[in-house]
């Protein structure tokens, strides 16, 4: 029983993980292209999660499942045309600044519309259920987050690394002013690159509106968590998110099952030690101001 009590907090520690990946592999996209450092990121989250809850009345889940997303996505492309776009080129600084005021507003806007209060939202019907496994007994929700999650950072890698788009968004990562030498603008995959990102926050949103709450604060809560799995991976690495994500699921997993109180503690213990150990995260590129 102690095995089986082990493998669940575990699959609890992967899922934190799978969640908290959707939102850094969006991080890591929008730093890698544009070198924004989105602190209005968990905003996305917490807006993809309350359309859930206005949209699933209407429309069902499923379809709020895939609105919900397309339209945080949509959002992203009109915040990247009026406000990114201005900050490329400046001071990192800068965009900090934006994109934190643009989370306080985010934040305060939702709780102006929709009040303080968490907002009910469960589990619909036909996702509940638990799977059974001799003695070991799992929500069916949980692991269609867990399918959902590794189909999304697939889609993501299939862009990325797949197709004539991917190709020179990572050309245009390493060598931006060839990419423009060469005739192509780069403006356009910023945007869509910006719209892929925030359409995975939204989509994260989305799937733990059921398990977390919906609440306006909801952003600011998991954006830490989520920066902490970009910073153990690299900035701007890819693999270096999702390895990270794994790992910190993981030791959170094990943590909590020795000793529950330090479970979210676990994560930031892991994050000092890795850049004790390496500086630019597991995978990241070598930053040679600090190196």
């Amino acid at each position: 029983m102690q095995l089986i009590f082990l493998l669940e907090q575990v699959l609890n520690g992967l899922l934190v993980g799978a969640y908290y990946l959707l939102i850094a592999l969006g991080l890591s996209l929008i730093f890698s292209l544009g070198g924004i450092v989105n602190l209005a990121h968990g905003g996305f989250y917490a807006v993809g999660a309350y359309l859930a809850v206005l949209l699933a009345p209407r429309i069902g889940f499923s379809g709020a499942f895939v609105a919900s997303p397309i339209l945080v996505a949509l959002l992203g492309i009109v915040i990247e045309r009026f406000f990114f776009r201005r900050f490329y080129r400046s001071d990192p600084i800068l965009s900090l600044l934006l994109t934190f005021g643009l989370a306080m507003v985010i934040e305060q806007g939702l709780r102006m519309i929709f009040g303080a209060a968490p907002l009910p939202f469960a589990i619909p019907p036909e996702f509940r259920g638990q799977v059974l496994l001799g003695d070991f007994i799992y929500p069916r929700y949980r692991l269609g987050i867990f399918a959902i999650a590794i189909a999304a950072v697939a889609a993501t890698w299939f862009i990325v690394y797949r197709t004539s788009f991917g190709r020179v968004v990572r050309a245009g990562v390493q060598n931006p002013d060839m990419v423009g030498a060469l005739g192509i603008p780069l403006q356009p995959y910023m945007t869509a690159v910006a719209a892929l990102g925030v359409g995975l926050a939204g989509l994260a949103g989305v799937l733990l509106a059921p398990i977390s709450g919906v609440h306006p604060a909801m952003g600011a809560e998991i954006l830490t968590a989520a920066f902490v799995v970009v910073v153990i991976g690299g900035l701007g690495s890819f693999w270096g998110v999702i390895f990270a994500a794994v790992l910190v699921g993981v030791v959170r997993g094990i943590t909590i099952y020795f000793y529950p109180p330090a479970g979210e503690a676990s994560i930031y213990l892991l994050m000092a030690l890795v850049l004790l150990l390496r500086p630019r995260g597991l995978l990241g590129e070598r930053i040679q101001k600090f190196e």
